[in-house]
């Protein structure tokens, strides 16, 4: 697979630029404000270094990681009642998450490319 092509990478760069540019029109309460900006940037880096290197699994459960903690952050942030912040940390989360596992195959697959024959 070439750079800067797989659409999952792109899926995750963009759930982590909502999750961070969300903290603009989205009240705060708890922890959400560092926490969306903290992970939404985080998202935004990793799926820019995964379309920059789609040979790295790591990568892929990166954005796997950073889509649980996404998911999980408005109960360890106190923000679970904010439901703007929330729902918008939940969704990122779990289409990050998604986006992940769907390019953990692919990525496997060009790391170790199978022999022809």
């Amino acid at each position: 697979m070439k750079k800067w092509t797989r659409w999952q990478d792109w899926v995750a760069v963009a759930a982590g630029l909502y999750v961070a540019l969300s903290t603009i029109w989205t009240a705060h309460t708890g922890a959400s404000l560092p926490i969306m900006l903290v992970l939404g940037v985080l998202l935004v880096a990793a799926g820019v270094w995964s379309l920059a290197m789609p040979g790295l699994v790591s990568m892929e459960w990166i954005h796997v990681a950073l889509g649980a903690l996404l998911i999980i952050s408005p109960w360890v942030g106190n923000y679970a009642s904010n439901a703007g912040a929330a729902w918008t940390s939940w969704i990122a989360g779990v289409v990050a998450l998604a986006a992940g596992l769907l390019a953990v195959q692919p990525a496997m697959k060009m790391h170790h490319p199978q022999a022809t024959h």
